[in-house]
């Protein structure tokens, strides 16, 4: 699904993009309905739901076919109901669960950040989830944002607050789990994430960045300063790039011109990007999160010129 949205992003790409985009989307849809847990205690089908409403909603924007959109929309509910199967008795999702039925982890503050920004795409084409379960979500990641706007990693309560200052969740841990947070909860209407709270978590993003870079490639899950772990990476670098998106236009290209240059300087020699070794599927989900923020780091040519 990320792939697909990553495609979309080159607007002048030629027959054979094309033909790779319409290879990859009948794939997709041909597999929504069927998506499966991945074992007992495992639910990575959370993101596969996400992704896809993601990117599906996005190629409902583009098209101008009215079957193709009906199709779309038709995809869409189906991960959404997807969604509402595995959403937590505490309110968001995580991509670990213990029960047959209802989920009974605690939710994870960045898998329901991503959601929310899904969900709000579906949105905007006219395409609504549950919302019961839109309300749970979004409370339960309030509940774990931080007067700072670090987030915590996961919680099942309010008074589930422990590890609130371990490092993992202070700003420094929190730096890659920030900005999807932060871009969730302003897309969802809440008034305390303003412009001021977005550039201040951009700017520890290009000044703190060594936090996360000093994780990215580590082949064990949070062995790195802060519990970080390297799939902080380039997740959080793409949804600094929405929190840029979020901003005026002419608050932009500072963010634009950093976040560009931290992820050109990272390209690997074959042109993919990647910051863990992740099964076989490390140097696609991470090529196309570094496409997709380089997207959002376009400026106007009259921007560039100067």
């Amino acid at each position: 699904g990320m792939c697909v949205e990553a495609l979309l992003a080159d607007t002048k790409g030629g027959r054979s993009i094309e033909q790779a985009r319409l290879r990859a989307l009948r794939f997709l849809l041909d597999r929504t309905g069927t998506i499966k847990r991945a074992g007992p205690t495992d639910l990575p089908n959370v993101w596969a739901h996400c992704y896809c409403i993601q990117t599906f909603s996005r190629l409902h924007q583009l098209s101008a076919s009215q079957a193709e959109r009906s199709t779309l929309a038709a995809a869409i509910r189906m991960h959404m109901t997807g969604l509402e199967r595995w959403q937590s008795i505490h309110g968001g999702w995580f991509y670990y669960g213990s029960g047959m039925s209802q989920p009974i982890n605690p939710s994870c503050s960045f898998v329901n950040a991503a959601v929310l920004v899904a969900l709000a795409r579906a949105k905007k084409i006219g395409v609504e989830a549950d919302g019961r379960m839109v309300t749970r979500a979004i409370e339960a990641t309030k509940m774990m944002r931080k007067p700072d706007s670090s987030f915590m990693y996961t919680m099942r309560v309010p008074t589930d607050k422990a590890r609130a200052m371990a490092l993992i969740n202070r700003p420094c841990g929190s730096l890659g789990r920030s900005q999807a947070g932060n871009v969730a909860l302003r897309l969802w209407g809440d008034k305390h994430i303003t412009d001021e709270v977005l550039k201040e978590w951009l700017g520890r993003l290009i000044t703190r960045h060594g936090w996360l870079d000093m994780g990215r490639k580590r082949p064990i899950p949070h062995e790195s300063h802060a519990a970080v772990a390297g799939y902080f990476y380039y997740f959080g670098m793409y949804y600094g790039g929405l929190c840029i998106s979020q901003l005026p236009d002419d608050e932009r290209q500072l963010y634009q011109q950093h976040l560009a240059d931290r992820i050109i300087k990272r390209q690997e020699q074959d042109g993919s990007w990647f910051d863990y070794p992740l099964y076989s599927y490390h140097k696609p989900y991470g090529t196309a999160f570094a496409l997709l923020t380089l997207e959002h780091c376009k400026q106007e040519s009259s921007v560039l010129k100067q």
